[in-house]
């Protein structure tokens, strides 16, 4: 009989200051208190599965149908790849690097020798505001729009009217060779936009990862045979390395329809999904009110996937890092994440205190699907949760 798993991703959902988030300027950060102070919030199901039984969230709400942790990044990180990487099964001992200072003249120089194009920026930037500082710029001079973020990323702007599509990708790829070791950026991001001034991004962003650097839950299950589906970023995340079927998604609602979608098929595996809407469009833009109105509409669709769930079937629901959307960065903020694991197979309400490490997600779902969990970091816990 086939065995399925759900594993959603709620990006930046964090649940509180880790005990190092000093070292990371986030002491005190806690996205999800923040957002649930707001009116807007309104989520009875998540409520209902234990969200507020976790260990540290403030004003509990004792019990819940789901298993619930606090999970703690063991990994030196507060980023997308890293955070998605350890919850898969992947121990990162150093952060990606970041450039807030810009990327180094020698790195850009061999850049636009490999290319025969120039660089513009070199900075840290919004990805709409760059191209209304630079767009005309590139126009007149062919030179590339080159800038990052606080995220560990190489983004390449260009024009589609002067640099066809396809040829930008090249320049990523190249990009993406020369951005290894010690300037082994998460992504490469092609980032091209059309008409005139103010110009206007376009839907045909690219992203190139970094490889995942050893085994994770993903690759074991497809070398078993056994499904591995993506929705959303995933595919970016992984590289596609471990996936056997990817779906993109234009954002949380259109991430939720293909989760339904998928929920109401046969297959025998897992089926991966991130939402990223709460980080990119509320979190980095300290947008308190659009934050819970997502989660609220986040917890409106759950409500339709929970009864779609089989007799085999296990859901978890976490976070990979925080972005408290009331301090003043715009930045990620090194938080616990919360963890709901629910099915008809597990026990009700099992608090498994805080857990060390994203990595023992993955483990668990591993050993869902009777496989051995030695080729990935973290510790399983389903024989606590199983009947």
């Amino acid at each position: 009989m086939a065995k399925r798993a759900f594993l959603i991703v709620l990006d930046s959902v964090g649940i509180g200051a880790m005990p190092d988030a000093g070292e990371w300027g986030d002491e005190g950060s806690n996205t999800l208190a923040v957002i649930r102070k707001h009116p807007a919030f309104d989520c009875p199901n998540l409520t209902e599965l234990g969200l507020f039984g976790i260990e540290g969230i403030e004003d509990k709400i004792a019990g819940g149908k789901a298993c619930r942790a606090r999970m703690t990044e063991a990994s030196k990180g507060k980023d997308t790849t890293i955070g998605h990487w350890e919850i898969a099964g992947i121990y990162s001992p150093r952060p990606l690097p970041t450039y807030p200072d810009g990327f180094p003249e020698e790195l850009l120089a061999e850049f636009t020798r490999k290319t025969g194009r120039g660089v513009l920026c070199n900075k840290p930037y919004s990805g709409t505001e760059v191209i209304k500082d630079y767009g005309e710029e590139h126009l007149k001079t062919g030179k590339l729009i080159v800038y990052t973020s606080a995220d560990s990323v190489f983004q390449i702007a260009a024009h589609e009217d002067l640099i066809p599509v396809e040829e930008l990708y090249r320049y990523c790829k190249i990009a993406r060779e020369l951005l290894q070791g010690e300037h082994g950026v998460g992504r490469v991001i092609a980032r091209p936009f059309e008409g005139e001034y103010p110009f206007k991004r376009t839907s045909r962003r690219h992203d190139y990862s970094l490889l995942p650097p050893s085994d994770t839950a993903l690759t074991v299950l497809k070398q078993a045979g056994y499904d591995v589906l993506s929705v959303g970023k995933i595919y970016d995340i992984f590289a596609g390395v471990g996936l056997t079927e990817s779906r993109p998604t234009a954002g949380n609602e259109d991430g939720m329809n293909a989760t339904i979608e998928i929920a109401k098929r046969d297959f025998n595996g897992l089926c991966f999904i991130n939402l990223v809407d709460f980080d990119m469009v509320y979190g980095h833009r300290n947008d308190i009110e659009g934050y819970a109105k997502a989660m609220t509409a986040f917890d409106r669709r759950l409500g339709e996937l929970l009864p779609l769930l089989k007799e085999d079937d296990l859901l978890i629901i976490t976070a990979d890092h925080g972005c408290d959307p009331q301090t003043p960065s715009t930045d990620h903020s090194r938080e616990y994440t919360p963890m709901l694991a629910y099915g008809k197979k597990l026990k009700e309400g099992v608090d498994l205190g805080t857990r060390e490490s994203f990595a023992d997600i993955g483990a668990t779902i591993l050993e869902w699907f009777d496989l051995p969990t030695d080729r990935i970091f973290g510790e399983g816990f389903l024989k606590e949760i199983l009947q």
